[in-house]
C-alpha cells in the first residue's frame, strides 16, 4: 500500500517549499499596518487574486486550497474525512446560527464538504435533521433547539465542537494507518484540555467540563475536570501525569503560552511523519503545517487590524513547521 503514496509525497516535497518559514513570519510581522500584511500575503499568493477580501474571506479561501490539493492527490476518503472534520462541523455551526439570526445570506462556508452550505441551511430551516450526516444528527438539533430557548451561541458552538470530537475519535480509532489514529487521539485530548483550562478561567462548574469534553485514551477527562476545582495549579499537576506534561509549564505561564503549546504539541506530533516516503504521513503533515500557518496569519493580521502592541502578537506567533 505504501508505494501508492510515493507520488503523493513527492507532490507534497514539492509544496513544503512554498510554506511559510520563521523568517518568512517575521517579514510578515514588520509590516507596518494590516493593509501592508494583506499586501505582502497576496504577493505570495495567498487569496483569491482580489485586493477586496477581508480577513476571513482570505482565510477561508487558503483553508479551501488545502483540501483541493488533497483531492487532487487522491489521498485516503478516511484521512480527507478526519482531518476535515472541523471544517465541516464549523459548517453545521454556521448554518444554525444562520438559520437562527435570519441572516442566511451572509454566512462564509467553507467549501468541499459533504453538504453545502445552503443545503444544511434547508435542513435546519426544515428542521429534517435525518438529512445530516452521521454524526451531526443529535448534535445539529439540540444545537439549534438550545440556541432557540437560551440565545447563547457558545452553547450552540460547544455542542456541535463535541460532536465533532466524538467523531474524530471514533473515526480514528477504526483507521489501518497508526498516524491517523494518533492524530486523532492528540486531537481530541487537547481539545479536552483547552475546553476545560478555558471553562476553569471562566469560573464553568465541573459539570460544564465533563458535558463538554469527549472521552479519549491518553487522559481521562473526568479527572481532567475535577483537577479544576483547584484551579490551573491542580490541572497543571495532572498534565505532568499524562503524555501531555510538557503542556503543564506553559499553562503556568500565561493562556497565550499555553495556546501556542497546544498547536506547537501537534505540530511535534506529526513531525516525525515529515521524512517518510511510502506512507501517508507526509501529507498530514503538510495539512497540519498549513492549518498552523494560516492559524499564525490569522493571529498577525487580526493583531494588526486591532492596533495590538508587536509584543502582544508575538508572544501568540506559532513555530511554523519548516
Amino acid at each position: 500500500m505504501g508505494k501508492a503514496y510515493v507520488y503523493a509525497v513527492a507532490r507534497i516535497r514539492a509544496l513544503e517549499k512554498t510554506l511559510f518559514s520563521d523568517a518568512v513570519i517575521r517579514r510578515l510581522m514588520a509590516c507596518q499596518t494590516y493593509e501592508q500584511c494583506l499586501l505582502f500575503l497576496e504577493e505570495k499568493g495567498w487569496g483569491d487574486g482580489t485586493t477586496s477580501q477581508n480577513i476571513e474571506e482570505m482565510l477561508t479561501e487558503e483553508e479551501a486550497k488545502i483540501w483541493k490539493i488533497m483531492k487532487e492527490l487522491d489521498v485516503p476518503k478516511k484521512m480527507m474525512d478526519i482531518m476535515n472534520a472541523p471544517v465541516r462541523f464549523h459548517n453545521l455551526k454556521a448554518a444554525v446560527k444562520a438559520v437562527y439570526t435570519g441572516e442566511t445570506g451572509r454566512t462564509i462556508f467553507y467549501e468541499d464538504a459533504e453538504k453545502s452550505g445552503e443545503e444544511l441551511i434547508r435542513i435546519i430551516e426544515e428542521r429534517d435533521y435525518q438529512r445530516l450526516p452521521k454524526g451531526m444528527r443529535e448534535s445539529g438539533q439540540e444545537a439549534f433547539e438550545a440556541l432557540l430557548h437560551t440565545g447563547d451561541g457558545q452553547v450552540c458552538d460547544m455542542i456541535i465542537d463535541k460532536a465533532a470530537l466524538e467523531w474524530i475519535r471514533e473515526a480514528g480509532a477504526e483507521a489501518c494507518e497508526v498516524c491517523l489514529r494518533d492524530y486523532a487521539e492528540c486531537v481530541v485530548a487537547l481539545a479536552d484540555i483547552k475546553i476545560v483550562v478555558r471553562a476553569q478561567r471562566m469560573k464553568k462548574s465541573v459539570e460544564f467540563m465533563k458535558r463538554f469534553t469527549a472521552e479519549c485514551s491518553s487522559l481521562s477527562v473526568k479527572r481532567l475536570a475535577e483537577a479544576a476545582s483547584g484551579g490551573a495549579a491542580e490541572i497543571s499537576s495532572y498534565l505532568r501525569q499524562t503524555p501531555y506534561a510538557d503542556g503543564a509549564e506553559s499553562l503556568m505561564q500565561s493562556m497565550a503560552s499555553f495556546e501556542r503549546w497546544c498547536d506547537e504539541r501537534m505540530i511535534h506530533m506529526i513531525f516525525r511523519q515529515k521524512y517518510e516516503t511510502f506512507g501517508i504521513g507526509p501529507v498530514m503533515a503538510y495539512v497540519i503545517a498549513r492549518q498552523n500557518e494560516i492559524k499564525t496569519v490569522r493571529i498577525i493580521l487580526t493583531g494588526k487590524y486591532n492596533h495590538l502592541s508587536e509584543q502582544f502578537i508575538s508572544e501568540r506567533i506559532r513555530k511554523m513547521y519548516g
